[in-house]
């Protein structure tokens, strides 16, 4: 998959591991994550998959953790949670949201499958056991889009490995080191100047 990558990304990932800001870092995260799948779907089915968006990414943000903590570097722990959504915009038939096209699922799986299966993670059970004890919403499928799916923001060609797209536009195979120095003001939701990025 080809993802972006920059130091926002960094500052990001410091503050999930503050106890202080990583609560008001997460739901910015959410709530981005949210209104950018969101602007990708038709018009008309954006509100009724909102709370269900808003509750899965919540919950791949402690799989984003978990894949630090077992050593993946930024890019490819963020790529991860890219996948997950992927399994279920595919599970949902929501084509049109996916990031790499539908022949590709499987590829992707198995560039994280020991990570995958030890979390219990599969493309029909995309958070594992980073599900959430309540139930994620439910929102309407739209299934028939499978039949002939379109995704027209999807990338193809990214399955081998992970591309990240620095800020001068040069795409590297697993992305950059993590600066020195990050500063975590520069997280969404930490500071008012980032309160909207």
């Amino acid at each position: 998959m080809k993802i972006n990558q920059n130091v926002r990304h960094f500052a990001s990932k410091k503050a999930l591991e503050l106890p202080m800001v990583s609560d008001l870092v997460k739901g910015k995260l959410v709530d981005m994550h949210t209104d950018i799948f969101l602007g990708k779907a038709d018009a008309e089915r954006r509100e009724e998959r909102r709370e269900h968006l808003d509750a899965f990414f919540d919950a791949t943000m402690d799989t984003y953790l978990a894949a630090l903590q077992d050593g993946a570097p930024e890019a490819e722990a963020r790529e991860i949670t890219h996948i997950q959504a992927n399994f279920d915009f595919y599970n949902h038939g929501w084509t049109e949201m996916m990031e790499f096209p539908v022949d590709e699922l499987g590829d992707h799986y198995e560039r994280y499958e020991t990570f995958f299966e030890r979390h219990g993670i599969a493309i029909d059970d995309p958070l594992g056991e980073f599900a959430p004890p309540s139930d994620i919403p439910e929102a309407p499928s739209t299934p028939e889009k499978l039949a002939e799916p379109e995704h027209p923001y999807a990338e193809g060609g990214f399955a081998d490995d992970v591309y990240v797209e620095g800020p001068d536009g040069e795409v590297r195979v697993g992305g950059g080191e993590e600066p020195e120095d990050v500063d975590v003001s520069q997280a969404p939701g930490v500071s008012d100047e980032n309160a909207e990025a």
